[in-house]
């Protein structure tokens, strides 16, 4: 039984499900992020396969395409999830693909997994909450939710979870249990912060820490982004001679980062550095910067694996990227939602916080990573 697919995900993850034939669930919301520059990822582990010696090591532990599940024995022959996320983008598309191979292998041990993979086409708290409240009433086994804001959608969590729903988070952004949040467990991204200020401390480096910089931050209540600015504002205030003149919530947006981008250069002749905390906005930083005839007075970093953002690193532009492995988030999430469906408690099996990788990269190892996740050949 395949569920109607309605947002924009990989042609060929698509493709895959409908050749499949099986009991797998797929299905998406939206028209998609319709200005993100992001293609397909086409390379995996068959082109990861033929770089060289380091090359393909470096590559291949970015993001491991090499998953098998483990050796826990699921106790139900089919499971339905619920999982949803803070909007239709090319990010999550790529956790779309750990989600697809799970099921995949699940099916190859006679057991089903149907899951419904929803998101708005903007970030929306309230949004989350209805899909959240929606799915409670629809008998899932487990309902996975990447959180839009800890304050707004906590308590919504907290009530499906007292009528004896069984909710998760993963991707990202968690609610934990000192935000008060009740759910279940967590897979993804446990250090945020520390990729923040990694990817500050590596610009100030660069910058010989001298100089003023700006902050694209994302989706304002966005966990994983407040995250990653908090981490770039702390380690620009170790430095007297570092500053932050500028701060923009760009809401996941390539032309809104370019277009706060483009008013940073005109407004700071001297604008030394930006930093850049989700997938989108190196992106936006790029061009205008490039734009603006200034791509070698500018130092960008930011986060993940957008195609274009990593030939600008390839080609200099951007100085770093934190590139996290998305296929393993959703590849552990449905791994974790199968144990949480059978009554597993964090701790048994699992632990409450699966923690994935992020690796960050420059320019040295950027044409790697474009063969391994893009197949694309200089």
């Amino acid at each position: 039984m395949f569920k109607k697919i309605l947002g924009r995900f990989f042609d060929f993850v698509i493709a895959a499900a409908v050749i499949c034939g099986s009991g797998l669930g797929l299905a998406g919301c939206g028209d998609g992020a319709g200005d993100s520059a992001a293609a397909p990822w086409s390379g995996g582990q068959s082109v990861a396969d033929s770089l060289d010696g380091s090359e393909r090591e470096y590559s291949v532990n970015a993001v491991n395409f090499d998953r098998r599940l483990d050796d826990y024995e699921p106790q139900k022959c089919e499971y339905n999830f619920y999982f949803t996320y803070k909007m239709v983008h090319p990010w999550w598309d790529a956790v779309a693909l750990g989600i697809e191979d799970a099921a995949k292998q699940y099916e190859e041990k006679g057991i089903i997994i149907n899951y419904e993979y929803l998101a708005p086409n903007g970030a929306s708290a309230q949004d989350q909450i209805r899909r959240i409240s929606d799915a409670a009433l629809r008998d899932f086994d487990v309902i996975g939710v990447d959180v839009a804001d800890v304050e707004i959608v906590t308590p919504a969590i907290n009530q499906v979870m007292a009528t004896g729903q069984k909710v998760m988070t993963f991707s990202s952004s968690d609610s934990t249990r000192e935000d008060g949040c009740r759910r279940i467990a967590y897979v993804g991204n446990t250090h945020n912060y520390q990729d923040g200020a990694q990817l500050t401390e590596a610009l100030c480096e660069k910058l010989g820490y001298s100089g003023k910089v700006a902050v694209l931050v994302g989706n304002q209540g966005a966990p994983c982004h407040e995250d990653r600015a908090l981490g770039a504002r702390n380690v620009i205030a170790q430095y007297p001679d570092m500053e932050i003149v500028e701060m923009a919530y760009d809401e996941d947006s390539v032309d809104k980062a370019w277009t706060f981008t483009r008013k940073f250069l005109e407004k700071h002749s001297d604008l030394a550095g930006i930093i850049c905390c989700n997938m989108s906005n190196p992106v936006g930083a790029a061009r205008a910067v490039i734009e603006a005839g200034r791509e070698k007075e500018v130092v960008i970093v930011g986060m993940d694996h957008d195609q274009e953002a990593l030939k600008y690193l390839r080609d200099g532009i951007i100085y770093a990227l934190g590139i996290q492995d998305c296929y393993s988030i959703g590849f552990d999430t449905v791994q974790v939602a199968v144990k949480i469906a059978d009554g597993c408690l964090p701790g048994e099996l699992y632990p409450e916080k699966t923690e994935e990788k992020t690796t960050i990269i420059y320019q040295d190892k950027a044409a790697a990573v474009l063969r391994t996740l893009y197949g694309e050949i200089d």
